[in-house]
């Protein structure tokens, strides 16, 4: 990604120098901080406290930084090298508390951006955790269960050692799920000879997980838009929807937007997208997606209603709310452009920072409402502390008691977000009414504990 960062106010512009300075080649971290500068420049105005306590200069660097080797054997007996990572960034509210993710894109500067933005979206939720996030450039896409498996082996023979439910709880993301996370837990618990089952959330159901967590980002930012939509005195009901991706959250804002009567025609992968004018077949989709494993063209191949179009993004498709909830950067300004052109009502963001600055900027120069993803995407880490409360206790909550709670914590986000815009003479700007409300209880945190 190349992208000319715009100037900042003057409270914070050395900050950022200082960040340029010392993670030249991490764009994706830089993009990060600078959103969030930008932003929270009046709270550094505001309360002189902040910047004579160094909170700025200590919040954008890392309290922890874990790079480490991780050899592996596949099936064919060929010794492989991966990378590990783990950044822990804030633990001053909590203990650490974000995904890994096996990705061949992860690299230093995708984790810290993760990490940075997990800071302030844990602090949203209000429940006492902090921010981290880590993974490896393994793709465990096409490799079987066995090579996964000595994978995620090898990966927590390092990383067990930083760990524990009162330091750093990791969850999944991109390329985790059950199945990585009841390899990583089990290879812990074989280590260490304790069942903390609150040190890993995203665990199956059976044996310590949460009903909803699996639901809980993309369902968590339908909630989100839901309550957005609603201070302006509309619904999701009858609205045409757009969603990118056709993973966990993609597959789950399409089902709770349709139970919400909404239509959400659209899904996509890396090859291309399709679209379905008569609304996406939840259940074909995710045969095609989880079961089969095949490429998004699949299901147009088998949906009469539906086109695939190849090597291109959905927004393209005239919708009144649309959710990027693929990865980083998936929507420039020129998709934002075409978005506002063709009516665009609402921007969620499902996925963490998939819309670029310019894209941003043109969406709250155009009026159209924006939900950050540090906001908007905040239901799975929610889910994923209500999953260490229930481990805790040695409870088990039912699947509508827990999407009860989500849906109350996701309009608690929402609200934050846009208090704080309000009180910051932002009225309507989720952008930096998330950033503002997540960085003063992170920053009141740090000033109370002293520079450590």
């Amino acid at each position: 990604m190349t992208e000319t960062f715009a100037a900042l106010p003057e409270g914070v512009r050395s900050t950022f120098a200082t960040v340029l300075a010392r993670n030249p080649h991490e764009p994706e971290f830089q993009q990060a901080v600078h959103e969030v500068l930008d932003s929270v420049a009046p709270v550094i105005e505001r309360h002189p406290a902040f910047a004579e306590l160094g909170i700025l200069e200590r919040i954008v660097e890392p309290e922890r930084q874990i790079m480490f080797r991780v050899p592996w054997v596949d099936d064919a007996g060929t010794v492989r090298v991966n990378r590990g990572f783990r950044i822990q960034f804030s633990s001053v509210l909590g203990p650490y508390k974000g995904g890994l993710r096996f990705h061949p894109t992860v690299n230093a500067s995708i984790v810290k951006f993760l990490g940075f933005e997990q800071i302030f979206k844990n602090a949203l939720t209000g429940q006492g955790i902090g921010g981290a996030k880590g993974g490896s450039d393994f793709d465990p896409h096409g490799r079987s269960d066995a090579e996964i498996m000595r994978f995620c082996q090898s990966f927590m023979n390092e990383l067990y050692r930083h760990l524990g439910e009162h330091t750093d709880v990791p969850a999944g993301d991109i390329g985790v799920g059950a199945r990585e996370i009841g390899y990583l837990f089990g290879q812990y618990r074989r280590i260490t000879n304790r069942h903390e089952s609150g040190m890993f959330t995203g665990k199956g159901v059976q044996w310590g997980g949460a009903e909803v967590r699996t639901e809980a980002t993309g369902y968590g930012a339908v909630f989100f838009a839901e309550a957005m939509l609603g201070v302006a005195g509309e619904s999701l009901e009858g609205r045409r929807v757009s969603v990118s991706g056709s993973g966990n959250v993609a597959v789950y804002a399409i089902a709770k937007a349709q139970q919400l009567g909404a239509v959400p025609v659209t899904a996509s992968d890396s090859s291309g997208y399709v679209v379905d004018d008569a609304g996406i077949d939840l259940g074909l989709l995710r045969q095609v997606k989880e079961t089969e494993r095949a490429r998004i063209a699949e299901y147009a191949a088998r949906r009469p209603s539906a086109r695939f179009v190849p090597d291109a993004r959905p927004w393209e498709v005239p919708v009144d709310v649309a959710f990027p909830c693929a990865t980083q950067n998936e929507l420039d300004e020129t998709d934002a452009g075409t978005l506002i052109a063709n009516g665009v009502r609402a921007v969620v963001e499902g996925a963490n920072m998939p819309s670029t600055p310019g894209a941003i900027a043109a969406f709250r120069g155009a009026g159209v409402l924006f939900a950050p993803g540090k906001a908007a995407n905040a239901g799975g880490v929610a889910t994923s502390a209500l999953e260490m409360s229930q481990n805790a206790s040695r409870q088990r909550w039912t699947f509508a008691d827990s999407e009860a709670k989500l849906r109350e914590i996701m309009r608690d986000v929402h609200d934050a977000a846009f208090d704080a815009a309000e009180r910051y003479g932002r009225p309507g700007d989720y952008v930096v009414g998330a950033n503002s409300a997540g960085f003063e209880r992170v920053a009141h945190a740090m000033a109370a504990q002293g520079v450590i």
